[in-house]
């Protein structure tokens, strides 16, 4: 006599293919990066997976001003996030853009790294322990402000990134142009010391240097110079990431740059275009310079309170 054997009921297929796609999904996407542009201007974003890493598309876009926009990373994905701005196209139709360029000539930036001085948020997902690690670097320089923070995940997910409008505090000596961004003393000098190479190149032989922590000091979570992990790197496990450009102000950065002598309205500090107090300190002048360069940051750290509270959390 021959068995008779029910099937599955539709309803228990279902739910059994639902479930099989939702655990498929999570295997392939690791995370979502949600980008968000809250800058008075429009911004050209760049990706850049790293060497080994899966590939994240798209490579480039552009982000009007108060909107955003979502990329899916997959599992395992490592890589960096920046904003390219003031990009036009010229009569060619390439693309050349102030600060970020990554070389492409168009939007993508097909596997170009971005021209520093740049802002960097970097990431390396799924990696030891299934944690997520996460910085926002300000070792290649500087040119916008820029906030990562997790939603979602487990662990430590701590808000990191640099808040802080830093161009109109850039010394003479690191200054780009008018003032759209701000170099690194390596970039600047090219000297080991600076750069981390050669014989400073491990973290006991180098140390922060007058520049970096001037970085440090009004954005103590970014990375400031190569060695600066401590204080740097986050951890999560799982989760969705935000990165916001511009997130403490909607104005234009255009505006920002166009009077880098005038007082910050976010900051109330003066830098006068012929303030070089850095590098007099980095030569050893004066004892009195030192004070100045103590008195600077100081001023730098206490008048920020509000953008950096979310940070010192």
């Amino acid at each position: 006599m021959t068995t008779f054997t029910p099937s599955p009921t539709p309803i228990f297929v279902l739910t059994l293919f639902l479930t099989l796609i939702s655990f498929s999904d999570r295997r392939v996407n690791s995370a979502t990066f949600t980008l968000v542009n809250n800058c008075g201007d429009t911004i050209w974003p760049g990706v850049l997976s790293n060497s080994g890493s899966p590939l994240l598309e798209p490579t480039g876009f552009s982000l009007p001003a108060g909107t955003s926009s979502s990329l899916s990373a997959p599992t395992g994905w490592s890589g960096r996030i920046w904003a390219r701005t003031d990009c036009f196209s010229d009569g060619s139709g390439r693309l050349t853009c102030a600060t970020g360029d990554c070389g492409s000539g168009s939007l993508e930036c097909n596997g170009a790294a971005a021209s520093p001085p740049t802002t960097l948020a970097e990431f390396t997902l799924s990696s030891a322990g299934g944690n997520d690690f996460y910085d926002v670097s300000l070792v290649d320089g500087y040119n916008l402000p820029v906030v990562v923070a997790n939603s979602g995940g487990v662990g430590g997910c701590e808000i990191t990134g640099c808040a802080v409008d830093l161009n109109p505090l850039c010394p003479l000596e690191l200054r780009v142009g008018e003032g759209e961004a701000c170099r690194s003393a390596c970039e600047a000098f090219g000297q080991p010391e600076y750069c981390c190479s050669g014989e400073f190149g491990s973290p006991d032989a180098c140390r922060p240097t007058v520049y970096s922590e001037m970085f440090k000091s009004a954005c103590p979570r970014a990375y400031s110079y190569a060695y600066d992990d401590a204080t740097s790197t986050f951890t999560c496990a799982g989760g969705d990431y935000s990165i916001t450009f511009c997130p403490e102000t909607t104005q234009s950065q255009k505006s920002t740059r166009a009077s880098p002598s005038t007082p910050s309205e976010a900051t109330g500090v003066v830098v006068a275009a012929e303030d070089s107090w850095l590098a007099s300190l980095a030569m050893g002048d004066t004892v009195a310079n030192s004070v100045r360069r103590k008195a600077s940051i100081f001023a730098v750290s206490v008048t920020f309170p509000a953008i950096l509270s979310v940070l010192l959390l």
